[in-house]
């Protein structure tokens, strides 16, 4: 076999690498991208019988977007607390919701505000029922203990006329 014969049968390995590379460019300029261009990601297509929610585009319900926010950012002993403060009057009764009023929650510890020291003491023996009820409102791991202050008393270490080199109001009385 000698060159001339190869030359004949068929193209050239660099036609047929040139022909290729201008289909190439012709499929490339008929979809409409240029040399440089990033390729777009493609789409995954779902099926067309796929469930309305499944799309992933159909509106959702605000109860819906608003469930898995809390979910996503760890939120639930939080709004569950919130729950409780919210509904006090509804966990405990409206007796017990006229003499106390639920103040902060910080770590599990629900802190409570007593109108008199009476009803401080009823609640404090309360505690555990009310404890059970806002088990069965919010949840466990919620509320794991129940702090009750009774009312608050005048402080006399602030104001205009308080006095700093004796005991306070007491010191002019004998």
């Amino acid at each position: 076999m000698n060159d001339g014969e190869d030359a004949e049968v068929g193209p050239s390995i660099e036609d047929a690498a040139s022909s290729a590379l201008a289909r190439a460019r012709a499929m490339a300029t008929k979809k409409g991208l240029r040399p440089g261009m990033k390729p777009r990601p493609k789409r995954r297509r779902q099926h067309p019988r796929a469930p309305k929610g499944a799309r992933g585009r159909d509106p959702k319900t605000i109860g819906d977007q608003v469930d898995s926010l809390v979910d996503n950012r760890g939120w639930q002993v939080d709004v569950a607390a919130g729950s409780v403060m919210g509904r006090w009057d509804e966990i405990v009764g409206n007796q017990v919701a006229e003499h106390c009023q639920p103040v902060s929650f910080e770590d599990g510890v629900l802190s409570v505000r007593a109108d008199s020291t009476a009803w401080a003491t009823q609640i404090r023996l309360l505690s555990s029922s009310l404890l059970g009820r806002i088990t069965d409102a919010v949840g466990p791991d919620v509320v794991h203990e129940l702090r009750v202050h009774g009312p608050s008393a005048p402080s006399w270490s602030r104001g205009p006329r308080r006095s700093s080199d004796g005991r306070g109001p007491r010191d002019t009385y004998g």
